[in-house]
């Protein structure tokens, strides 16, 4: 899932987005308000974790122009501001989420967890599709007993087309909420990791897992 970090203290920003990363998230950092629109602009993004404490435009006013137009993407706070009329402020004015720092990681990864799951009208933590088991809490596939042995960007592609399951999901949106905006359009790293995927899915499954819908894109759907 791609998330955008939106906050000015570049070494907590690097922390913070170094976390994120290792747990398989794609992360843009963006440190004013400014840069956070144009990025909202041009991306599409699962979460914004937006500060708001920072310049050139203040985070409630990003928060305000964003739910203008979008009251789907989810928009946690992470702010040094913690009065409770200031939090009941962040909320009324759209956030979805509030925490304060100084703040634990493991509540913060938690907390983008909770919220990607109400993205996508998962209740739990755990996703069965026939014996697969997808632990989306420990990023991990399980089947038969036996974790499958998937590169962090195989478990991205395969979470991500479980959640949309029964929706064709194109390439372009695949790229979108895999990769950050680094990715180089002309690569053919998407292709590579489909089909390592479904290399590796087809050890454990004789039906295939991921069908691709040529000219459209890749699609997951149910286990009759």
């Amino acid at each position: 899932m791609k998330i955008m970090l939106v906050e000015d203290e570049e070494m907590l920003s690097a922390i913070v987005a170094k976390g994120l990363r290792k747990v398989g998230y794609a992360v843009d950092t963006v440190f004013n308000g400014e840069e956070a629109l144009e990025y909202y602009q041009i991306n599409e993004y699962d979460i914004i974790v937006l500060d708001l404490n920072i310049p050139k435009i203040d985070g409630l006013d990003v928060l305000r122009t964003i739910r203008k137009k979008d009251i789907d993407t989810k928009i946690l706070i992470l702010s040094a501001r913690a009065k409770i009329d200031e939090r009941i402020l962040g909320l009324d004015e759209g956030a979805n989420d509030y925490l304060i720092k100084p703040f634990d990681f493991g509540e913060l990864e938690a907390r983008i967890r909770n919220l990607l799951r109400r993205n996508f009208s998962v209740i739990s933590a755990t996703i069965m599709l026939g014996s697969f088991m997808i632990d989306t809490n420990a990023k991990k596939v399980i089947c038969n007993n036996e974790a499958l042995n998937l590169t962090r960007k195989e478990y991205n592609i395969f979470e991500y087309l479980i959640l949309n399951k029964n929706r064709i999901v194109s390439a372009e949106q695949l790229v979108e909420h895999i990769w950050d905006s680094e990715f180089n359009p002309f690569s053919n790293a998407l292709r590579y990791h489909i089909h390592t995927l479904k290399k590796k899915l087809s050890d454990f499954s004789d039906k295939e897992v991921i069908k691709t819908i040529r000219g459209q894109g890749y699609i997951i759907e149910d286990v009759q």
